[in-house]
């Protein structure tokens, strides 16, 4: 009765996790403002109401938990427009791999430092650690460095939404105008989200941010063992 009674809640859980995707993306459409967007607005709505009815996390994931194993399929989806766009990548691989390089090491580091600063305790400063790489890669490459999985996929969304909110603001102070510098810094920063908002801003930047966030991904995962021994 109680396992029939938990898979009855996570469930309900799947099905308004859906309900209120759907619903927000279809307010997002009639009026694109910053607080309607779906990856701000649903889990604002989900945690308050998970919350307010007492449901523990471990019931919520019930039946929700292939949401996040989707995010593995939609990541590698992001691979069809690279390969239609093979020439432009050809073009740039070496300064896409070099800065993205650049980037794995200065997000790492800086986090690490800041947090270390901060004096947070050492299991969020493993968890943290990896937030700049799109879920995925995050929750594996955690698992070599010791943090928590559910923390590292907390922060990674909270870096793609902020990512996604500040990365033209920050193009327009530095006067970053090229197409592949503002693709790259989306996808190597804010990862899926990041790339989104690329492909918002053209189809160029788009692809350059899917190649950026990849390799970001790859490089980070394979490194992570070597980051836990120097870090810690």
């Amino acid at each position: 009765m109680m396992a029939a009674g938990t898979s009855l809640l996570g469930a309900v859980c799947l099905l308004m996790t859906l309900v209120l995707y759907f619903a927000s993306k279809a307010l997002y459409r009639r009026k694109q403002t910053m607080l309607l967007m779906p990856l701000l607005l649903v889990p604002v709505l989900l945690i308050l109401v998970v919350v307010g009815l007492h449901i523990s996390y471990q019931d919520y994931m019930a039946e929700s938990h292939w949401l996040v194993w989707m995010l593995g399929p939609a990541t590698v989806a992001f691979a069809v427009p690279v390969y239609d766009n093979r020439h432009l990548i050809a073009r740039h691989w070496l300064s896409l791999s070099a800065g993205v390089a650049v980037s794995v090491v200065v997000a790492v580091s800086s986090t690490v430092f800041l947090a270390r600063w901060l004096e947070l305790p050492e299991l969020l400063q493993r968890s943290l650690a990896m937030r700049s790489i799109t879920t995925p890669f995050a929750v594996e490459a955690t698992k070599s460095v010791g943090g928590q999985t559910d923390l590292t996929a907390l922060f990674v969304v909270l870096t793609g939404v902020i990512g996604m909110l500040v990365g033209e603001v920050i193009f327009t102070l530095l006067s970053i105008r090229s197409r592949l510098g503002r693709g790259a810094s989306l996808g190597a920063s804010a990862h899926g989200a990041g790339t989104a908002k690329a492909y918002q801003l053209g189809h160029s930047e788009g692809v350059v941010s899917s190649v950026a966030m990849m390799i970001a991904g790859i490089i980070t995962v394979l490194v992570a063992p070597l980051i836990g021994q120097v870090m810690w």
